[in-house]
């Protein structure tokens, strides 16, 4: 049996519409091109009909990988965490003690994690470094470089 893969809704909702565009607009627009280059004649020397096929070939595993996914992946229930502790889903905002700078991350499950929307995972050393604290602790996080002390201004949900 493979492992659970947790997810927020909107998590589960993006991969659910990936897997959507790969099986209706991704694959007809493959096989098209794989038609088109297979009307132009001698396969054994067509290069475009290789492509095709090789596209072709990647775009089914990522499908098949993505739908073992989905099959394990579990909807992440916030509603026995307690709000005024960071964790999974909590947004936390914070500041760094040595340098004043203040920044605000969601903490999301591994597979979730995307730092352009300010999302990371709790299995990182921010995140882990976070988790259960309250507002006004100061969370000390382990990095290469040493420990960075963070103070919790705010968490949300």
């Amino acid at each position: 049996m493979s492992e659970i893969n947790y997810y927020s809704e909107e998590g589960l909702k993006k991969l659910k519409q990936e897997l959507r565009d790969m099986e209706r607009v991704q694959r007809p627009s493959i096989t098209a091109q794989i038609a088109e280059a297979r009307d132009k004649g001698d396969l054994s020397e067509n290069a475009e009909y290789d492509a095709a096929k090789e596209a072709q070939g990647l775009l089914e595993m990522k499908i098949s990988k993505l739908k073992t996914v989905l099959s394990t992946a579990r909807v992440i229930d916030d509603s026995d965490i307690d709000p005024s502790k960071a964790y999974i889903l909590s947004t936390v905002k914070m500041k760094n003690v040595s340098n004043g700078a203040e920044m605000s991350y969601t903490l999301v499950a591994e597979n979730e994690a995307d730092l352009k929307e300010k999302k990371i995972s709790i299995e990182s050393p921010i995140g882990q470094g976070l988790v259960g604290k309250s507002v006004g602790e100061v969370a000390d996080v382990n990095t290469p470089n040493g420990v960075i002390h963070f103070e919790i201004i705010e968490i949300s949900r």
